[in-house]
């Protein structure tokens, strides 16, 4: 069976059928893709997969590439919804036990984030001389001062921004458009970014999105996380870009936002989803109280 075809009818089901968001699709074929690759790899034709060759398949995702439990989850629901596809064009009759795997119960884990000096520390290290370099300094600095989604960051089309007013009109998640505010940083250098560095990536052409690759098209995902990985080696730190989303959101809470006003700013479409930053708030606190005042008992019940 050939691969490529087949993965490309899954896509446009994905999209049209199923009704699954872009990213959501394009998640779903990549794992597929590690599904089939590793099917071949174990010499095992696609036609007569089951459920032992899914679970095989699941323990060699989480034990060899080391994947935690929220990724076993998205796994899962891909391949559920992969089976359901071959089921209904006649490739495999293993839909209904596929179904029945169990997803694994998410952890109650609290996000990394950064404090504000390592966060300015990180950013200087950009060399802010070249065009590249203060474009990933404007991206930087918007994602930190929006608490954006790379998703969403990559998403932006020029459009998008309402400098005089620092506000930005984002896509998030179910294509939801939601506004968002940036800070003066951002502001300043996202205004050098789009006088110097994007016309000359633009290099003439007439492109909406907002940040461009070196060859003059919509910069990538991979790209921008490519470039954070490399300036985050750099810096000694070991982190993600998304961990500037999570220190947004711990900051605001830190300076007496309430939770509802960063849901909103979030784009988070549940309450409880935001609320962990309220326990990262509380675990920040008891570090300190440890810290500084290791002899004193109390809070204790509280914290």
């Amino acid at each position: 069976m050939d691969k490529q075809p087949l993965l490309e009818r899954y896509y446009s089901r994905l999209i049209a059928l199923e009704r699954r968001a872009p990213l959501t699709a394009e998640t779903y074929r990549f794992e597929i893709r590690r599904f089939l690759d590793w099917l071949e790899g174990e010499k095992l034709p696609l036609e007569t997969a089951g459920i032992s060759d899914v679970t095989r398949y699941l323990a060699h995702r989480r034990c060899v590439d080391g994947i935690d439990s929220r990724s076993v989850a998205k796994a899962i629901s891909a391949l559920r919804s992969f089976f359901r596809f071959l089921d209904d064009g006649g490739y495999t009759g293993s839909a209904a036990l596929v179904s029945l795997l169990q997803i694994p119960r998410r952890t109650d884990r609290l996000p990394e984030v950064h404090r504000k000096e390592d966060v300015d520390r990180l950013f200087s290290l950009i060399d802010t001389g070249t065009t590249l370099g203060i474009r990933n300094r404007a991206l930087y600095e918007l994602i930190y001062s929006a608490g954006l989604r790379i998703s969403e960051l990559v998403s932006l089309n020029r459009n998008d921004l309402f400098l005089s007013e620092n506000l930005a009109r984002v896509t998030g998640k179910g294509s939801k458009e939601r506004l968002v505010i940036y800070g003066a940083e951002a502001a300043a250098w996202l205004k050098r970014y789009l006088e110097e560095s994007r016309p000359a990536l633009l290099g003439g052409k007439n492109i909406r999105a907002l940040f461009i690759s070196r060859n003059g098209k919509r910069l990538s995902r991979k790209g921008i996380w490519k470039n954070y990985a490399a300036l985050a080696i750099q810096g000694g730190l070991s982190t993600k870009l998304h961990t500037l989303r999570h220190t947004f959101a711990t900051e605001l809470l830190e300076g007496g936002a309430d939770l509802r006003s960063v849901q909103e700013l979030l784009g988070h479409a549940e309450i409880t989803t935001t609320q962990i930053y309220t326990h990262i708030d509380q675990g920040r606190l008891r570090d300190s109280h440890r810290k500084y005042l290791p002899n004193l008992k109390g809070w204790k019940n509280e914290l």
